[in-house]
C-alpha cells in the first residue's frame, strides 16, 4: 500500500518540481538578462527505434514534420551575446497517426541548455532545442 501510495505521488510530483525548476531558472537570472527574438529554431530530433539523430531548422510560424510529428514553433528567443548563453523555444507538438485523429503531445517552453526540463514524452521521438538564430536576416544581407 505505502509503495503504491509513493508511485502516485511521484508520478504527480514530477511535473511540479519541473514547474518549480523551471520558476526558480527564470526567477533567479539576472534583471539585464533580456531574451531576444529569433527567426529560426535549431532543433534536434532522435527516432528511438532507428536510432537515428537529426538535426532540422524551422522558421517560427511555421509547422514542420518529423516521421508521424507535426511540431508548431510558436517564438524562440535567445539571449544577447554578452550574456550568459541561453535559448528557448515555445513548441506544440501533435502525433498524426494514419487513421486517428492528431493527438497533442507537447505544449510549452523547451530551453536549449536544460532538454530534460521540460521535455517531449513520446514512445518513438526525442525532440529537443538546440539554438535560436536569425537566419531569415542573414539570409537577405
Amino acid at each position: 500500500m505505502l509503495a503504491m501510495r509513493n508511485q502516485r505521488s511521484t508520478g504527480v510530483a514530477a511535473p511540479i518540481l519541473s514547474l518549480a525548476l523551471a520558476g526558480l531558472l527564470i526567477c533567479t537570472q539576472p534583471a539585464s538578462a533580456d531574451y531576444v527574438p529569433t527567426d529560426t529554431t535549431v532543433l534536434r530530433w532522435l527516432d528511438k527505434v532507428t536510432g537515428r539523430v537529426s538535426t532540422l531548422e524551422a522558421w517560427v510560424g511555421d509547422t514542420v514534420s518529423i516521421g508521424t510529428l507535426s511540431i508548431a514553433v510558436q517564438t524562440c528567443m535567445t539571449r544577447p551575446p554578452e550574456e550568459t548563453p541561453e535559448s528557448a523555444a515555445f513548441l506544440k507538438i501533435w502525433d498524426k497517426r494514419p487513421d486517428q485523429s492528431p493527438t497533442e503531445v507537447f505544449s510549452g517552453w523547451m530551453f536549449a541548455s536544460s532538454p530534460a526540463l521540460s521535455a517531449m514524452d513520446h514512445a518513438v521521438y526525442d525532440v529537443w532545442v538546440l539554438d535560436c538564430e536569425n537566419r531569415r536576416r542573414s539570409i537577405s544581407e
